[in-house]
């Protein structure tokens, strides 16, 4: 059958159209079902479509016809169930030719377009973002460097775009001669009453495109319950892929999901395109959040706070890009549901660092380490604190309140107190950094008492709240919120805990180094009591032979600090051991194996003192330069 060079001006439009569409027709014709109209010469598409125009035409005619003659004209209801038939016909051809080049055109996106022509390079990922995720398909090459760029494009955020929803970057999906074809079909399924087929259709098809897109990006279709079953260690890898791939759907695919509803549907109203945008995204858009909305929920504990608080300050970022992508009436399920997420995220950080502060405070170890070292509670509870001061800028948005300090119990012996009155004019960050390091000072504390010996007990506290110094001076953000009053405030007790260990260790060594009791009648004149001074030289070799074994094997870590203390001890010992020697050397000489009591040369000592605190045994005898 020939077609009519130009339908609308056929004298007989109606019958002409009919032929168009029944030729057409899948059900009735083989050439049709293995054909698609769209697909060939672009006239064919045209004239299908003016006779679409054609038919929806005359069922309007015939519908007020028959209206007008109901129950008079036994023909115009014929002629109704006929067009009637027509449309149906029609329709179900346009919802395949609709779905057909949907599906044809639902491939890669054009990695160009995905960058600002105004930037010439794109800056390096934040270090929380950096790992490779291996868990990316490696079919579809060309798929996966374009996610690939797209994660770079995203992670290149730098602070000047924070908060804003510049970062956004609609792409084209779909050549503009596709939109133009599904524009076409859009208004003449819709206009004939078959709206909900046209959204179902397209919602089916695009969202099939975004799942492509969620396997590539490794985002994967756990429930809550999924998440929460997991061991934190894979979780961390899931959250830094979530982070990547968040940002590339929220500001790159969804955005341009709504992009291409709003050029498909524009011409028939807004509420159209939003509805086939939410047909398209809203289960991808739950899937997504749903995962940090079960980081959100789960059970607290200290290791998870920085990967929450890189969840918050991710989603906290993307926040004005979901407000702007998802801001219709219809879509505020999916802002309540990111806004919801955050505010968690922030209770969830705000729990953990209170939890961590009761942990420390509780730990209960009992066992002293060996050689009064830095206990491994000190390190990481230092180290965590480090790493809070990273993340210094979010949480002083996130914690506005005070520590509860010991201060609220009256007479409970088992929490320190703080005074805030000295600490005034700091963030309640700082307070709680603080407090943190006063509850772990206060439990130091008493694990030293379960060191047997006192002088070891002072070494054990001044190591580690040495450590505790070096390391809030070894970063810049930590030693601003502690400040140097405190700082100095912890210098000056471990400095006390060093002055401690030598009273405790050195005044009874040094004290047989006095010439109380080595005269004879009290008097200086009276001459020396040679068995008393043998004894004092016996006295002070012992000592200073057990003090040398067990105090080898102590350690002190710290090299500076281990020299600092020798040289405190050598300036006390050895002037005193000189003059005591060169006071009464004569008198032991001149008697019988005066070797026995002068073990040690003013250089044997020295060289003894250089044993100390190297954590490891030590010769029973000491090493000796002379006799």
């Amino acid at each position: 059958m020939e077609l009519p060079e130009n339908l609308n001006k056929d004298s007989n439009g109606y019958e002409s159209a009919e032929k168009i569409i029944l030729r057409w027709d899948s059900t009735a014709s083989e050439d049709a079902r293995e054909r698609m109209i769209f697909e060939t010469d672009r006239q064919e598409a045209d004239l299908y479509l003016q006779a679409v125009d054609e038919i929806q035409r005359s069922l309007s005619n015939v519908s007020i016809s028959t209206s007008s003659n109901a129950g008079k004209n036994a023909n115009a209801v014929d002629d109704q169930s006929k067009v009637n038939t027509t449309i149906q016909i029609a329709m179900a051809r346009l919802e395949d030719e609709f779905r057909n080049i949907l599906i044809i055109h639902s491939s890669a996106l054009e990695t160009d377009s995905l960058f600002d022509p105004s930037s010439s390079s794109i800056s390096t990922p934040s270090h929380h973002e950096l790992e490779e995720d291996d868990t990316l398909s490696n079919d579809d090459s060309s798929h996966h460097d374009l996610l690939q760029l797209q994660l770079q494009h995203c992670e290149s955020s730098d602070s000047s775009t924070y908060r804003s929803t510049s970062s956004i970057r609609e792409v084209d999906l779909m050549p503009s001669e596709a939109i133009c074809d599904l524009q076409a079909i859009a208004m003449r399924m819709i206009s004939s009453g078959y709206l909900r087929e046209c959204i179902q259709v397209y919602g089916s098809v695009r969202k099939s495109a975004i799942d492509s897109s969620f396997r590539k990006l490794g985002i994967e279709k756990l429930s809550i319950g999924d998440v929460q079953r997991l061991e934190w260690e894979a979780l961390e890898s899931k959250i830094r892929r979530w982070i990547r791939a968040a940002k590339v759907c929220v500001r790159i695919l969804f955005a341009s999901e709504k992009k291409l509803c709003e050029q498909i549907f524009e011409c028939v109203g807004t509420d159209i395109d939003d509805a086939c945008f939410m047909e398209t995204v809203k289960g991808p858009a739950i899937q997504l959040f749903n995962f940090a909305e079960a980081i959100s929920i789960s059970r607290r504990s200290p290791e998870k706070l920085f990967k929450i608080l890189d969840l918050h300050d991710a989603l906290m970022d993307l926040l004005p890009d979901i407000e702007a992508v998802f801001d219709s009436k219809s879509s505020d399920s999916i802002r309540v549901q990111a806004a919801e997420i955050l505010s968690r995220l922030a209770e969830a950080a705000r729990g953990i660092l209170s939890e961590f502060e009761s942990a420390v405070l509780r730990e209960p170890s009992r066992v002293p380490v060996p050689g009064g070292t830095i206990h491994p509670l000190t390190r990481y509870v230092m180290n965590y604190i480090s790493l809070i001061s990273d993340y210094k800028q979010t949480l002083i948005e996130l914690i506005i309140s005070k520590p509860s300090t010991g201060s609220r119990y009256s007479g409970d012996q088992t929490t320190p107190d703080m005074e805030f009155a000295e600490l005034e004019g700091k963030t309640p960050l700082a307070l709680h950094l603080i407090w943190i390091i006063v509850v772990l000072q206060f439990n130091l504390d008493g694990k030293s008492k379960h060191y047997r010996d006192a002088s070891l007990a002072h070494l054990f506290i001044m190591n580690n709240v040495h450590y505790i110094v070096q390391k809030v001076k070894g970063s810049p953000e930590l030693r601003e919120m502690i400040g140097d009053d405190y700082l100095r405030k912890l210098t000056g007790k471990f400095r006390q805990a060093a002055t401690s260990y030598q009273r405790a260790t050195w005044v009874s060594v040094l004290y047989c180094l006095r010439d109380e009791g080595l005269h004879v009648s009290g008097s200086f004149s009276s001459g020396v009591s040679k068995s008393a001074l043998r004894e004092r030289f016996k006295t002070f070799n012992a000592m200073f032979e057990e003090v040398h074994r067990t105090q080898a094997t102590w350690l002190i870590p710290d090299t500076q600090l281990r020299e600092e203390l020798r040289i405190s001890i050598s300036e006390k010992l050895i002037p005193a051991y000189r003059s005591f020697l060169g006071r009464f050397r004569s008198h032991i000489e001149s008697g019988r194996h005066p070797e026995n009591y002068i073990k040690y040369s003013v250089e044997d000592l020295e060289m003894a003192v250089l044993d100390f605190f190297e954590g490891y045994p030590v010769s029973q005898h000491l090493r000796k330069r002379s006799q």
